[in-house]
């Protein structure tokens, strides 16, 4: 969890930079932008649900949100945080899902927060229980840039498994004998 997080954050501060010295030009490297989420599925197993996390830069879910529902979209105004979540549960539950040993989830949302560069999106599936498979798709941002990758992190039964979608590939499954 730790190197995850260090990670994400190296990966965050990188994409910023997008401002470099152009390659060919004196005194500077070239370095392009990240596109980039991270989403963390986590078992519950006393409580029999599964916890969501979606990670997201703010600045890209900004611009798909306005162009998908064309509307105003701030994420950091307070004062708008209602309507902001509505626009972030509609897009996530139509670009992110799981199914549980073949069986459809509902993603219930619980709320979003700034986190430094991004936007942590969560959700719950509740009632559930792991018994062998997690089934995700997630096409998050895959209609704002063909570039992206979307690192997939589950947790069931005390085991951590991972994958990177890299954009068309949405499909992942993850087995826990």
């Amino acid at each position: 969890m730790f190197f995850a997080r260090i990670l994400l954050s190296c990966l965050f501060l990188l994409s910023g930079l997008s401002n470099a010295v152009p390659a060919g030009q004196t005194g500077g490297v070239y370095l392009h932008p990240f596109y980039v989420s991270v989403s963390q599925v986590h078992e519950n197993e006393k409580e029999k649900a599964l916890e969501i996390t979606c990670k997201i830069f703010t600045d890209d879910f900004e611009k798909i949100l306005r162009k998908n529902y064309n509307s105003r979209v701030d994420l950091l105004d307070s004062a708008e945080k209602v309507s902001m979540g509505k626009l972030i549960n509609n897009y996530i539950k139509a670009h992110f899902s799981i199914s549980v040993d073949g069986k459809d989830c509902y993603l219930r949302f619980i709320g979003f927060e700034q986190d430094e560069e991004a936007v942590d999106c969560y959700f719950q599936v509740s009632g559930i229980a792991v018994d062998k498979t997690v089934a995700i798709v997630n096409n998050i941002l895959f209609d704002y840039r063909p570039e992206q990758v979307n690192i997939v992190h589950v947790t069931a039964k005390g085991v951590r498994k991972s994958i990177q979608l890299i954009n068309p590939d949405s499909k992942a499954s993850f087995d826990f004998p």
